[in-house]
């Protein structure tokens, strides 16, 4: 447990041999989904969504106790999966390819021509510790959706969530091998990637780990979602009051880990000072605390290593010249995990706190003059996610959206804003492919063209 250091649950890890056997499962489930309509598909779908609604208790308890998320977030967690699930009902049902008008050219006239997508078979999804429950989801939601089986390998810091949700997903009459959820020793993970029977591998995580298993699968087509450290301008004539609000939730919020938390903000040189003062006062209406608690907003990082982390980069800014604006300490509170929001000010580009994702409550902010400048500056950064701008004049949204090299562009919010069914994904060292569901679909689907010789 991130806040009190308490050992949550013992699991058991899956060796050589049951590896094996998922990957057997999970080839046998392969033809079984292939072959049921797409009604029945949509019915597992829509079954699972019913359990995880009536395990919410179980869940959400073991959100917070696994990751140290917040119990608000927990909540707002489970719902968000719940949507995942319902909306994947929707697609499984209407989900399919095209007719493609053959007639458009002298050759095709006489013929008739449509695509199909089929399921492109197993898919291995690997997911990360800060949305244990939603990430796993995205998953297996449209691998279900589409007819594939999936083989989940959870975080090793939050395995339970996981866990809970392959039981319900049994429950729910998926067939055996559908889901196989199999915590795991990193050094076992090669197993999965050089296995034939895998035909897509989806990935949520780190850059370098992402990277690293791009180059170790030779075949199969790889989705990525990897990092980010997500820029926000506010414009000169933004709502400071709202942009400062949405700030302040955006990068702080479930102690900043999330891939499109805000982390960098530039703010107008017109209006920086009362910007400043507005985040200022909008953080320190945040709690940061015990994550039990229903009034807490930030809550412990994953674990002391990376509370470490955290706290070095912070300290390497300050040395480099940064200013602590808000916050800057690590509490004592719980197993010491927990960190206070913090503003940091007179920062560089080339600090650490600017140039990496720091993955935690943790945001910088700096004036700019010209928009091309504050554009720029997000544009140089080695990842491209997600970013976002506050402003009331058109011209510069267009800008904005036409010139900053990232996945999305939030206007008006903050770059952390993600609706489930929505294509999310990034570019540069952000990552490969296009989650959201119907976006997934796409991806564990392959296109087969028939064509018919009218008589």
């Amino acid at each position: 447990n991130p806040w009190d250091g308490k050992t949550v649950a013992t699991v058991s890890l899956a060796g050589r041999r049951r590896i094996q056997q998922a990957l057997r499962a999970s080839k046998r489930a392969s033809v079984v989904l292939r072959q049921l309509s797409r009604a029945r598909r949509a019915e597992i779908l829509e079954r699972i969504t019913s359990g995880l609604a009536d395990a919410r208790t179980e869940i959400v308890d073991a959100l917070i106790m696994e990751s140290g998320k917040p119990r608000m977030f927990a909540e707002q967690e489970l719902d968000r999966t719940l949507s995942v699930f319902a909306w994947a009902a929707g697609e499984a049902r209407r989900f399919d390819g095209e007719r493609i008008p053959l007639d458009g050219m002298r050759r095709g006239e006489g013929y008739e021509g449509w695509t199909r997508r089929e399921p492109i078979g197993p898919v291995l999804g690997i997911t990360p510790f800060n949305f244990p429950l939603n990430l796993v989801a995205h998953k297996i939601a449209p691998a279900l959706a589409v007819g594939c089986p999936v083989i989940i390998k959870p975080s090793s810091d939050t395995p339970i969530t996981a866990l809970i949700l392959g039981r319900v997903i049994s429950e729910a009459g998926a067939p055996p091998g559908a889901v196989n959820v199999l915590p795991m020793r990193h050094a076992d993970i090669p197993l999965l990637l050089a296995s034939s029977v895998i035909r897509l591998v989806s990935f949520t995580g780190s850059p370098a780990v992402g990277w690293r298993i791009k180059k170790q699968v030779e075949r199969q087509p790889v989705m990525l979602e990897l990092g980010g450290n997500s820029g926000t301008i506010v414009d000169a004539d933004a709502d400071i009051a709202e942009a400062a609000r949405r700030c302040a939730v955006g990068g702080f919020a479930q102690a900043g880990q999330s891939c499109i938390s805000v982390q960098r903000i530039y703010a107008h040189e017109r209006i920086y000072e009362a910007f400043l003062d507005a985040l200022v006062h909008e953080t320190k209406q945040l709690k940061a605390g015990d994550p039990r608690r229903d009034d807490v907003t930030v809550g412990p990082v994953i674990h002391g290593r990376a509370a470490d982390r955290v706290m070095a980069w912070i300290g390497e800014a300050v040395a480099a010249g940064a200013r602590i604006l808000a916050g800057g300490h690590r509490l004592g509170d719980g197993a010491g995990n927990l960190i206070e929001p913090t503003i940091l000010v007179d920062v560089t580009e080339d600090m650490g706190v600017c140039r990496k994702e720091i993955f935690g409550p943790v945001v910088t902010v700096a004036p700019f003059a010209e928009l091309e400048d504050a554009i720029g500056r997000i544009n140089r950064s080695e990842f491209g996610l997600q970013a976002a701008i506050f402003s009331q004049r058109l011209d510069h949204v267009q800008q904005a959206v036409e010139t900053l090299d990232v996945g999305g562009v939030v206007i008006n919010d903050v770059p952390t804003f993600r609706v489930d069914h929505m294509p999310y994904g990034g570019v540069k060292g952000s990552g490969l492919g296009r989650e959201g569901l119907r976006s997934a679909m796409r991806e564990m689907s392959v296109e087969k063209m028939v064509v018919v010789k009218r008589a």
